[in-house]
């Protein structure tokens, strides 16, 4: 939470477990907002758990993939299941903004923490249900993970599985749940705007299937109008239609993507730069007509180019060049990105044990000013602090620590 973030002033109770809803919680406290996590006094977040199973690596004594999904917040320690824990939730609820459950259908009426229960307890809330495949369908009361419901069922699997290939390739860790938690957040902002301007407090859902379909909407539009093209086919790099948009391998091994839709103007500089500035004039590729209609003889020029030198000769030649290139980068590469430290994309975290972690900041910035995230609580570290701050008395609280309702 910053006190400067354009979300400052809101309060988030977050009842969610693993990814898709902690990614999005932490997000919305990059912006500005207080952001209160609920979990279960004894076994706390199961994803604090994985660790153990080997499932997460640990960095000194640190989760990096649980302080990722959960920098910056409060933990609350609380049985929803014991009548103590559920009314000190609703006394939490009802100072919140934003209420946010990645929680089953069956588990939220049985924790009696569904739409009307929260609104119940305050009625100007927002509600935010987010599930796997959507609330309404035969799957909707179904639980799930990005890798099923964001990755394979969308078609994104099948997209980026080459032809031939024995087996599908695996998602990266919480990939759907990343993408699915910017649309969380960027819907909690919109619906707060709503509530400001109409006085109105929606529910918001949001679908990890629905993330998926929409990371790769011009596949399912082009499939529902009959395109016959296997979208999966990877295209023959010798006849591809712009030789300028493609990767090319270097003698080492690294990889060099060109992005160029417009390449003529940079054709002449790219030859000189490559140290062939004769092919800058050659008139089978001075034009983007001509690049395409001798495709296989330009990709055939560019690779023995390539071919010619290591990565960091490439990363040197292509230097200041104003056409569209990227160097195909390693994750423990961007750590050393000038562009990627100048703009504040990752930041080094203070775990207060005296670590400090390398986070990734949420993508979106306010007033030139790159999110500052801090650690993730400790399970329950701030259950005495946030309910005697709700006015329960010591004695109310160590009352509900013996039965067991709060840590």
């Amino acid at each position: 939470m910053t006190d400067t973030g354009p979300l400052a002033g809101v309060r988030v109770l977050e009842v969610a477990s693993h990814v898709f809803v902690p990614m999005a919680g932490s997000v919305l406290g990059e912006w500005g907002a207080e952001v209160i996590k609920v979990e279960h006094p004894v076994t706390g977040d199961p994803y604090r758990g994985l660790s153990t199973y080997g499932l997460h690596n640990t960095y000194q004594g640190v989760d990096p993939f649980f302080s990722s999904a959960n920098r910056g917040k409060r933990s609350v320690g609380i049985d929803l299941k014991k009548d103590g824990g559920r009314a000190v939730l609703s006394r939490l609820a009802a100072g919140a903004d934003v209420f946010m459950t990645n929680l089953p259908a069956a588990a939220r009426t049985r924790l009696r923490v569904d739409v009307e229960h929260i609104r119940a307890d305050n009625p100007d809330a927002l509600y935010v249900r987010a599930s796997a495949f959507g609330p309404r369908g035969p799957d909707g009361a179904s639980g799930g993970y990005d890798s099923g419901a964001y990755w394979a069922r969308s078609g994104m699997q099948h997209l980026f599985t080459p032809p031939g290939a024995d087996w599908p390739p695996k998602v990266r860790p919480a990939f759907g749940d990343m993408a699915g938690a910017l649309a969380v957040a960027g819907a909690v902002s919109a619906a707060l705007y709503r509530r400001a301007t109409a006085g109105q407090a929606p529910v918001i859902d949001v679908a990890l299937l629905a993330s998926g379909l929409w990371q790769i909407a011009p596949d399912i539009t082009n499939a529902g109008i009959g395109d016959s093209h296997d979208a999966a086919a990877q295209p023959d790099r010798h006849s591809f239609w712009n030789p300028l948009w493609l990767t090319y391998r270097t003698r080492d091994g690294r990889f060099i993507s060109f992005m160029m839709l417009h390449g003529d103007p940079h054709w002449p500089d790219l030859c000189r730069r490559l140290g062939r500035p004769e092919l800058g004039t050659d008139g089978r590729f001075t034009t983007g007509e001509a690049r395409k209609a001798n495709s296989a003889a330009c990709v055939e020029a560019l690779d023995t180019l390539f071919a010619a030198h290591d990565y960091p000769w490439f990363l040197r030649a292509l230097d200041g060049f104003a056409g569209e290139w990227a160097p195909v980068q390693t994750p423990a590469e961007l750590h050393d990105d000038p562009q990627v430290r100048a703009n504040g994309f990752i930041a080094d975290t203070d775990m207060g044990n005296g670590v400090s972690l390398p986070l990734v900041t949420s993508p979106a910035q306010f007033d030139e000013r790159p999110g500052q995230p801090a650690r993730a609580p400790e399970a329950g570290e701030h259950t005495d602090e946030i309910l005697l701050g709700l006015g329960l008395t010591w004695d109310e609280l160590i009352a509900l620590k013996e039965d067991g309702s709060v840590l």
